[in-house]
């Protein structure tokens, strides 16, 4: 039976492990945690383009990253049409039309990073 004594959330605590069973094979000595070497961040994805949600505005419902725009500015698009698909809580989401129309602008690209209520794209 060995004792050690375990720190958490400056709590000390006195655990007893016994040992059952015999080392087959020598264990390594413990290593020292090291450091982590600091690293560049990352550079900051495309933020959407600020446009009011209006009338025609098709708004992200939930926070997620663009992964395809499958209409452009100018295409005539039907209620129910697949517009983008977002990915968020890593499920494929398809953003359909909401109603009939011309897509008027895109707000995104392709691996933008959205909030609920960003506009995605806008429709007259």
């Amino acid at each position: 039976m060995r004792t050690f004594r375990v720190m958490v959330n400056d709590t000390a605590y006195t655990v007893a492990i016994e040992e059952i069973g015999t080392q087959s094979a020598p264990v390594a000595p413990p290593v020292p945690a090291q450091t982590p070497a600091p690293t560049a961040p990352a550079a900051p994805r495309q933020a959407p383009k600020s446009v009011p949600a209006g009338d025609g505005a098709v708004t992200a419902q939930m926070p997620g990253t663009v992964i395809d725009i499958m209409v452009q500015p100018g295409d005539s698009v039907k209620t129910g049409q697949k517009l983008l698909i977002l990915e968020a809580m890593k499920m494929a989401n398809e953003v359909v039309a909401p109603t009939d129309g011309t897509i008027t602008e895109i707000a995104v690209s392709t691996g933008s990073a959205v909030n609920a209520g960003d506009v995605l794209l806008t429709i007259s």
